[in-house]
């Protein structure tokens, strides 16, 4: 990545604005922009997060906005009511209060003499979903968004649920968040009321978890936030981006297919990260795109005064072409289409090509329908009556449901799952195929339980054996009519149910096969259902997005640039370990610790780091027997202040109830200064 020092225009930076709501709190935001705005008015991009611009995003933060600064952009990273150095108190994801607190920050920005009137916002994973959020709610500043690593569906496609079956994230997720909201803000910037602030937080810190697991069907609970209720209320521009091991990998397919107003998706291989410093490469100049979405739907270039117009048309004459000569890329989809590599747990690279569609669904990509039969995938409809059950810990090859480590969190060798499932193998490929979108599988099925859940794998299958994941997907087969009213399987009732895969863009090359794997779980990516199911298949197909051999890049983008990376000093380095054990009973304990490691900044001298350990545990013939436990440690200091917040989450099931336990443990120094624990017992349902 290239270092960007010199800038068409002089920055400045103010790192604790007060922005006060409509109910008096005050939000803390860390501002940059031009020196001369106030002579020369500029837009503003808003960032509006809950992860501390202090020490949470601070490493992309630095990359990032005194770019967009430099390049004329008044740049806002507010912390979000109850984190940082915000006043008030954060109950929930996408509350009314959440969004309602970006709106009047973007009110607050264009009133301010250095901005012309126009905003955008940006963000990846929460500040992507919030940016689309707000948008729906057309504040009149809001002209463009960049929404990364997003969703349009809080319930389908989030880290709660996938096919109506309970992602284990929820459960992860609620426990960062638990570690995360427990630190206090610093008070260097808050003063002497850091520690009043910081009890008050405590005293109200919610267990997410009990909220998400009371909504198992997509009631109105989930409908609140997610976009796809009314695309149309969206007029902002959109630029959504996402990566091919990222699991918001589906929602530029949604934007692009269903926004009216200015929209283009990009997909590239990378994780949980944005483009310009994510893995695995390659890595594209996003900062350059986006100053290029900005510039066209904020601030074009003839609007601006003739000196800072020359500078900037200088200092950017690479971004006008970023798209390459022959290709105009407003509209549509650019895909990073990958090759098949040998699958490992971490990739730094994952070769391929890009490829474009101006179209989006696109003409050139055609379905192409496999059967799978009693003697494997068939273009022919033939005989197929199969019984899938599988051992309750299938799944572990599946790697992280949301890497962003830069670690072993990928998809391994598929072999040791496809062994658990009932797999159906293609004949050898003849020639390369390029699988550019979401596979559809369609089945009729019956089960011997009333709740049960299906797991497929699109896998890639070597001329050696070697099985690689392309794509997957999940149902709960109580839902297989609905998301919001499943219903109970009846014993001897044959049912139709269809569900797309993960979107992906996937080369399988010439000798290789086609392999479609079924399970009746995917441990540790779901919870099991409670019984033990088998699934019997009466009829099933998948279709296969086929689209025309690429025979190279058909767009491409410019290398990525930033601003001067955070200054920092390593007091602990960061590590990731990856472990699975089997104990004497047979039960599967998968052990995964990550230290982030602790670094001093070197500008105002703060101290943050910190770790996290997760075990998961089950036994392959008793579902039951599922448990999930993470602890968090969070840790700040500067010369004698120092705090460390200690976090404890578990869950375990019988049939009809989950049981959630929690702890807090926050010090001062060494002192025990706030303690408490969280219990509750929730109703499965049809989970």
């Amino acid at each position: 990545m290239k270092t960007i020092v010199n800038f068409p225009r002089e920055t400045f930076e103010q790192a604790d604005v007060g922005i006060n709501m409509p109910d008096g709190i005050r939000l803390s935001a860390r501002i940059w922009m031009p020196k001369d705005a106030a002579q020369n008015p500029v837009p503003v991009v808003l960032e509006h997060l809950p992860y501390r611009k202090r020490d949470g995003t601070i490493y992309r933060d630095e990359l990032t906005h005194p770019y967009l600064a430099g390049h004329g952009y008044a740049c806002i990273r507010t912390d979000m009511r109850g984190n940082g150095e915000s006043e008030g108190l954060m109950g929930d994801e996408y509350t009314i209060q959440e969004l309602s607190d970006a709106c009047a920050v973007l009110e607050w920005a264009a009133r301010q003499p250095w901005s012309n009137g126009n905003a955008a916002m940006m963000g990846i994973s929460w500040g992507g979903f919030n940016c689309l959020q707000v948008a729906a709610m057309q504040p009149p500043s809001l002209k463009c968004v960049i929404s990364i690593c997003s969703t349009v569906d809080r319930y389908a496609d989030d880290i709660h649920y996938k096919g109506g079956c309970l992602l284990n994230e929820n459960f992860g997720w609620s426990a960062n968040m638990l570690s995360y909201s427990s630190r206090p803000p610093d008070p260097a910037l808050a003063g002497d009321k850091w520690k009043s602030m910081w009890l008050n937080r405590l005293e109200n810190l919610p267990l997410l978890l009990s909220t998400w697991l009371r909504h198992p069907n997509r009631d109105g609970y989930w409908k609140h936030g997610s976009v796809c209720e009314d695309y149309g209320s969206i007029k902002a521009a959109v630029l959504s981006i996402g990566g091919w091991h990222d699991g918001y990998r589906n929602t530029p397919n949604h934007l692009v297919s269903n926004v009216k107003s200015p929209v283009k998706g990009i997909l590239g291989p990378w994780i949980h990260k944005y483009p310009h410093y994510g893995a695995p490469e390659p890595r594209i100049g996003f900062l350059q795109v986006a100053l290029d979405w900005f510039d066209t739907h904020l601030n074009p270039i003839e609007n601006r005064s003739e000196t800072i117009r020359r500078a900037h048309e200088v200092d950017t004459e690479t971004v006008r072409n970023a798209y390459g000569t022959d290709t105009k890329f407003d509209r549509g989809m650019a895909l990073w289409l990958m090759d098949s590599i040998d699958p490992k747990p971490w990739l730094p690279a994952r070769p391929g090509r890009w490829i474009y569609e101006s179209i989006w669904p696109s003409p050139n990509i055609k379905p192409q329908i496999l059967h799978l039969t009693n003697n494997g995938l068939s273009d022919n409809a033939n005989e197929l009556r199969t019984t899938v059950s599988s051992p309750q810990d299938a799944g572990l090859t599946a790697g992280e449901y949301f890497p962003f480590t830069f670690g072993p969190e990928l998809p391994g060798e598929q072999t040791p799952d496809d062994e658990r499932s009932v797999v159906f193998d293609g004949e050898v490929l003849s020639g390369a195929q390029d699988i550019v979108g979401a596979p559809k599988f369609t089945f009729r099925f019956e089960s011997n339980q009333p709740q049960a859940l299906i797991a497929v794998r699109l896998c890639d299958v070597f001329p050696d054996g070697r099985s690689a994941l392309i794509t997957y997907g999940y149902l709960n087969l109580t839902h297989f009519a609905s998301h919001e009213t499943p219903e109970a399987l009846e014993a001897d009732k044959v049912y139709d149910a269809s569900f797309a895969l993960d979107e992906i863009a996937y080369r399988i090359p010439a000798g290789h096969k086609l392999r479609v794997a079924l399970a009746t779980s995917s441990w540790p990516t779901l919870w099991p259902s409670p019984r033990q199911a088998n699934v019997t298949l009466h009829e099933a197909q998948i279709a296969i997005p086929v689209r025309p051999l690429a025979k190279g890049d058909e767009i491409s983008f410019p290398e990525p640039e930033a601003a001067t990376p955070w200054k920092t000093e390593t007091i602990r380095p960061a590590k990731s370990t990856r472990d699975s054990v089997r104990l004497a009973d047979g039960s599967l304990v998968l052990t995964i610790f990550n230290d982030f490691g602790a670094d001093m900044d070197v500008a105002h001298g703060l101290i943050s780091g910190s770790w996290t350990k997760e075990i998961w545990t089950i036994h392959p013939d008793d579902p039951l027997s599922a448990r999930a436990e993470i602890s968090w440690q969070q840790t700040l200091e500067r010369g004698d202040w120092s705090v460390r917040t200690e976090t404890h989450s578990t869950m375990i099931c019988d049939a009809n109830w989950f049981y959630l336990t929690g702890r807090v443990e926050a010090f001062e120094g060494d002192t025990l200064v706030f303690e408490r624990g969280y219990e509750d017992k929730i109703e499965r349902g049809m989970i």
